[in-house]
């Protein structure tokens, strides 16, 4: 029992207080439901892929959203990772595709480069009909420096390059918003 609640705590957002909840519901299941769950988890393990085109994981070649003609085929919004895709879906807004990147350039980490998904978009932007990336990798240093990296990379090709905006959080109050997200804010400011 130790040895479960050890293992599902070391799951992202399982606290200890949740790894011995599922552990305690694990071990009150049906072993049947539980061989069930073991073969499912296995099985997604040995299925799960990155998509041909975007590189999200995905149990088929294409993605869906890859699959997806109706999709804006020209506008590329490249996300750090399939998380960031996810959450962007939800709300429903960007109808173009994605590139994920799996990861960000982070030199204290020794991720260059290389280590990520770069390569693969610039075969994307040479070999379709891109009209617009979409940089959208989060806003701390990692992410800035891969954005400035892939702008770098893709300003002599001719393509559009933009980055999402960044300000203040819905409901914040600005006394306690730091001076780089009031800037950011300010510099993405639009017409109402």
């Amino acid at each position: 029992m130790v040895a479960l609640i050890g293992e599902l705590s070391k799951l992202p957002g399982i606290g200890s207080k949740t790894a011995q909840r599922l552990a305690f519901h694990i071990i009150s299941m049906p072993k049947e439901k539980v061989e069930q769950l073991a073969h499912i988890m296995i099985q997604a393990k040995e299925d799960i892929k990155n998509c041909e085109k975007c590189c999200t994981i995905t149990d088929d070649k294409l993605c869906p959203i890859c699959k997806d003609e109706s999709r804006i085929q020209t506008q590329i919004m490249v996300v750090e990772d399939s998380r960031d895709m996810a959450a962007y879906e939800r709300t429903q807004e960007f109808k173009g595709i994605y590139h994920i990147l799996h990861g960000a350039i982070s030199p204290m980490m020794h991720v260059g480069p290389s280590d990520i998904k770069i390569k693969e978009l610039l075969n994307r932007v040479k070999n379709e009909n891109i009209e617009e990336i979409i940089i959208a990798t989060n806003p701390n240093i990692e992410g800035e420096a891969t954005a400035i990296y892939i702008s770098k990379l893709l300003k002599p090709i001719g393509i559009k390059t933009t980055r999402i905006a960044h300000g203040v959080p819905v409901g914040g109050d600005l006394e306690y918003v730091d001076e780089v997200t009031l800037s950011r804010a300010l510099q993405g400011r639009q017409e109402m």
